[in-house]
């Protein structure tokens, strides 16, 4: 049997950093590709500088190393896309486009492509937001996201390609800084608690939105990609549900760890996104069809951030204090 050959578009960015490492783990660092626009400060696998909007060189770097899965990462995010709507479209979309026919031309067998909760709009319910409702998203981020599921069905009815994809929530992790989202300040938060004890934040007290931790994100990845193929039922994308809470649940539940940590809000146009969002959401369909069920909730997800942030932290001075004494 051939070897698999995976390849990672955005492999730099927040999640692309995490399942670079894992894949690694499973096929050994000569069959992973990963690809960004910039090199990585640590190299883990293979890497290459490649533009997703770059057809000829995406189809070629996929066809000299007889690629057999992409997971592919490169976007640009919520707030981002905001700023630069136009750039937005063509990474999230046309450079999909872009994956989608190079993986048709060179036969790759599975691809992985994450959509968001950013696809659905003000009129979705705003509890238990179900898999199928009427798209209508908001930003230019859940435009083109929305657009993906479009062409991800659709390549899988006309081309047969194996596309899977999953509704992110909002990513909290402590592997490395978020990267331009609306959900951002979840990160955030645990980074400013634990340099100065406080932290301002861009969204209003009370907005609620789906959350999930990233040990949750790379379970559910895996075991939709591990899954039979009959067994995938949704050829859009999945509904994933991890935790939901406010700013202000988070800081009180950061608060029992660091009793004299303190918030303030001072909401930015990111509050406007999010209000167009929904607040939970109902994952019934990935439990189903692939088993899932997540791990992490509230609680425990703030329990790990604050022991692994504080730990690499220390790790932190101490490489310094050795530094200085050199």
């Amino acid at each position: 049997m051939a070897k698999e050959c995976v390849l990672i578009t955005g492999a730099n960015g927040q999640l692309g950093t995490v399942l670079t490492s894992v894949l690694v783990d499973l096929y050994g660092e000569n069959q992973v590709i990963s690809t960004d626009l910039r090199k990585p400060e640590e190299q883990l696998s293979r890497f290459e500088l490649l533009d997703i909007l770059d057809q000829s060189a995406l189809n070629e770097v996929i066809g000299k190393n007889k690629v057999t899965q992409v997971y592919n990462l490169a976007a640009i995010l919520s707030a981002t896309g905001e700023k630069k709507p136009l750039l937005s479209w063509d990474v999230n979309v046309k450079g999909y486009l872009n994956v989608l026919e190079a993986s048709r031309i060179n036969k790759v067998a599975k691809i992985f492509s994450p959509s968001s909760i950013a696809v659905f709009g003000s009129d979705a319910p705003k509890q238990n937001c179900p898999q199928s409702v009427l798209l209508n998203p908001e930003t230019v981020y859940g435009i083109g996201k929305s657009a993906g599921e479009q062409w991800s069905q659709y390549y899988f009815r006309k081309y047969g390609l194996d596309i899977r994809s999953i509704r992110y929530p909002g990513v909290i992790g402590y592997e490395s800084l978020p990267g331009g989202g609306t959900t951002d300040y979840a990160v955030e938060i645990f980074h400013e608690a634990l340099e100065k004890n406080s932290y301002t934040c861009f969204l209003k007290p009370d907005a609620y939105l789906p959350m999930i931790y990233m040990s949750d994100v790379v379970k559910a990845t895996f075991q939709l990609m591990d899954a039979p193929s009959k067994q995938i039922n949704t050829r859009t994308s999945y509904n994933l549900s991890g935790m939901s809470f406010s700013p202000e649940e988070i800081a009180a539940e950061i608060k029992k760890h660091l009793p004299d940590f303190a918030i303030k809000y001072e909401p930015d146009f990111r509050q406007q996104i999010a209000d167009g969002w929904v607040y939970s959401i109902d994952d019934k369909e990935a439990r189903a069809d692939w088993n899932w069920k997540p791990k992490y909730n509230l609680e425990e997800m703030v329990n790990d951030m604050l022991q692994n942030l504080s730990e690499m932290k220390l790790s932190d001075v101490k490489k310094n204090e050795i530094l200085n004494k050199i």
